[in-house]
């Protein structure tokens, strides 16, 4: 075989994974959005992103091994293995990695929240207790301004006498 058909399927084939990867790097876009729900204004940021970053990664593959050249069979590689991977992977793929990271966050979280039980009923307690002492201190406020109301009042009346 000629070296210029070698060159040219390998770039086929680079192309036909360059669609591979787009739709996989997508995929993870999508397993996001299955986690977290977003509404159309970070749908349309995130996508526009991804796109610019996508079109820069096909330039770039183009410039460095075809000098910049586009050629119909390049989309048409990169369209099959953008099929191939959303027939044969991408519905598998997304629900078996969101189902993962699902179920990691959950036992993460159910992890914290043993953990933070104890110090959750700690802070009850000492929420508790200032309420207790807070109480205790009014009262013996209360109690001592009395006291001293009626200590004034003698005294005034023992200064007044005289």
């Amino acid at each position: 075989m000629s070296q210029d058909i070698i060159q040219e399927v390998t770039f086929f084939l680079h192309s036909v994974l360059m669609g591979i990867v787009i739709t996989f790097f997508y995929d993870w876009f999508l397993i996001l959005r299955k986690l977290i729900k977003h509404n159309n204004f970070w749908i349309s940021a995130e996508d526009f992103l991804f796109w610019v970053a996508c079109g820069l990664g096909v330039f770039y593959m183009l410039y460095r091994e075809n000098n910049g050249i586009l050629r119909w069979f390049t989309v048409i590689g990169a369209m099959i293995g953008m099929a191939c991977y959303k027939w044969l992977i991408s519905n598998r793929f997304i629900h078996i990695m969101s189902t993962c990271i699902y179920k990691i966050v959950w036992v993460i979280l159910k992890i914290v929240q043993i953990v933070v039980k104890p110090i959750k009923w700690i802070l009850l307690k000492l929420k508790k207790l200032t309420v207790s002492l807070k109480k205790k201190i009014k009262k013996c406020q209360n109690f001592l301004k009395n006291r001293l109301t009626v200590c004034i009042k003698m005294l005034k009346m023992v200064l007044c006498k005289h």
